[in-house]
């Protein structure tokens, strides 16, 4: 019986074009650094210690713990250097990006969250951890998703892999206690969500901003656009019913 259905934050819950963000995004937290790093040297690294927490499956090692190494290394920069200021960008600047995107809130996102828990479904931001918790948490904000009582959110402070490792979602199944049978995965990546479907996960795939990975892309058990999505969820019967 499903019990716990887990939901991609960005292009999912949180309406915007990735692409469009990540533009926005290296932009701001390279001019931010500009005075102790070139921006383009700040950028390239800042890429190739993401794409280390992607690879890395080293379950002793949180992905924060692994971009960190990676990347004050490569940038030859001490933590205590950097880490005053990309805190300052995370705590100041980064909020101002949801303006320079246009983001709002999509009207059906809060109430159907809401809708699951008050029916006794858990819910968890299953969003790629490849960023810290106050940033996670701004992204929900712009969607107004925040205060909500969640089952888990996912962040590179906590987690010690990232998508589309399996590794990823069995780390979560670990945390709320479920199987894969009791679960559901909501995302809009073919790959990043829907390999939660390897595990036994049942898959759903939200079209409205779809990602399509080509290869790495999976079928998923249902697909529609949020307002299809909104209807289904909204059609379950409450937990033990």
């Amino acid at each position: 019986m499903l019990q716990t259905i887990l939901f991609d934050l960005d292009g999912t819950l949180v309406h915007f074009e990735f692409d469009d963000f990540l533009k926005a995004y290296l932009g701001a937290i390279s001019s931010k650094v500009a005075q102790l790093v070139d921006a383009r040297v700040f950028v390239a690294q800042l890429l190739a210690s993401t794409e280390e927490m992607v690879k890395s499956l080293d379950p002793t090692r949180t992905n924060q713990d692994v971009f960190a190494d990676h990347f004050f290394s490569g940038l030859g920069r001490t933590e205590d250097e950097l880490a005053p200021v990309l805190d300052a960008f995370y705590d100041e600047d980064f909020p101002r990006l949801r303006d320079a995107l246009g983001v709002e809130p999509h009207p059906l996102a809060r109430p159907m969250l809401e809708g699951l828990i008050n029916r006794g479904y858990e819910v968890v931001i299953a969003t790629n951890p490849v960023f810290p918790a106050n940033a996670i948490e701004e992204r929900m904000r712009w969607g107004g998703l925040d205060g909500l009582p969640y089952r888990h959110v996912t962040s590179y402070e906590t987690s010690h892999f990232c998508k589309p490792n399996t590794e990823y979602y069995a780390e979560i199944l670990d945390v709320v206690g479920r199987s894969p049978h009791e679960c559901m995965m909501v995302g809009n990546d073919t790959c990043e969500d829907l390999v939660a479907g390897d595990l036994g996960i049942t898959t759903y795939l939200v079209e409205d901003y779809v990602l399509d990975r080509g290869p790495c892309g999976r079928i998923p058990d249902r697909r529609g656009r949020f307002e299809d999505l909104a209807r289904f969820l909204d059609s379950l019967e409450s937990v033990g019913a």
